[in-house]
C-alpha cells in the first residue's frame, strides 16, 4: 500500500475526492484518508509545509498504516535551465541544504552522525513513476536528479546559484529531504516527485500563482496512474 504525501491541500484534494469509501484517521492534526484509488489501496495525507511536518507525517504512515512505499508529491523551484515550469522532477536522492554542522567538521548538508550524506530514492518507484508520467502527461519534460530541501522559499538568484554549486541540485523545495530521511530510517522505499512551478529566482513571486495549478495537475495525473500500477 502506497502512502501519498502532499504539503498543501491543493495537491491532495483531487486524490481524496476520487477515493472510494475513505476511512479518515486524524493524527497530529493531519487527516489520513485510507481507501481505494483506481482499485488499489492507498493512504493520502496533507502533511503541511516544512520539514518537521513532513517527517512526523512519514512516521505516522509507518507506525499506524504500515505502508510499503511512500511518494511525496508537490511543487518546486527549478535550479536547472533545462527544466521548465510545468515539468516533473523525480528524485535520485535528496539533501537538506539548510543543515550546517560545518563547525563540527561536517560538510554543509551532512546530518551529524548519519552514515549517508544524501538519501537515495527507490529505483523501482522512480522507474515506475517515469513510465506513468510519460503515459498520462505525453510531451511533458521528466527529469531525474537531486532534490534539495530546506525550510526556506528560494526566491533569489544568489541562493539558487549557491544550491547548484554546493549540491548540484536540480530543484528546491521544503519537505522532500525530511520525507526521505524519515522513510530511510524506517526502511520504507520512497520517491520524491516535484512539479516545477517557478524558476527559484527573482521571477518566483510573479510566476508562482500563475503556474501552480498547472504543476499540480501534472503531478496528480502521474500519481493516480502510479497508484494504479504499484505492486508492493
Amino acid at each position: 500500500m502506497l502512502g501519498i504525501i502532499g504539503a498543501m491541500a491543493q495537491e491532495v484534494e483531487q486524490l481524496k475526492q476520487e477515493m472510494e469509501s475513505p476511512r479518515i484517521v486524524t493524527v497530529a492534526g493531519m487527516d489520513f484518508y485510507q481507501g481505494r484509488i483506481e482499485g488499489r489501496e492507498a493512504v493520502v495525507v496533507r502533511s503541511g509545509i516544512g520539514k518537521v511536518n513532513a517527517a512526523v507525517c512519514v512516521q505516522i504512515l509507518a507506525d499506524r498504516f504500515g505502508v510499503s512505499g511512500i511518494v511525496n508529491t508537490g511543487i518546486a523551484g527549478s535550479l536547472c535551465a533545462q527544466i521548465e515550469i510545468g515539468d516533473l522532477v523525480l528524485s535520485t536522492d535528496t539533501v537538506q541544504h539548510d543543515m550546517d554542522a560545518t563547525g563540527f567538521g561536517y560538510p554543509v548538508g551532512q546530518i551529524p552522525q548519519m552514515p549517508v550524506f544524501s538519501f537515495p530514492a527507490d529505483e523501482r518507484l522512480r522507474a515506475l513513476a517515469k513510465k506513468c508520467c510519460e503515459k498520462v502527461n505525453p510531451g511533458l519534460g521528466v527529469f531525474e536528479g537531486r532534490i534539495v530541501s530546506g525550510d526556506q522559499f528560494i526566491a533569489s538568484r544568489e541562493k539558487k546559484d549557491w544550491l547548484v554549486r554546493e549540491f548540484a541540485g536540480i530543484c528546491a523545495e521544503m519537505e522532500g529531504a525530511a520525507v526521505a530521511q524519515a522513510a530511510w530510517l524506517n526502511g520504507i522505499p520512497f520517491l520524491i516527485v516535484r512539479a516545477i512551478s517557478d524558476k527559484a529566482d527573482d521571477s518566483a513571486a510573479m510566476d508562482y500563482d500563475e503556474f501552480e495549478r498547472q504543476a499540480i495537475l501534472h503531478s496528480v495525473r502521474m500519481t493516480r496512474e502510479l497508484i494504479a500500477e504499484y505492486e508492493g
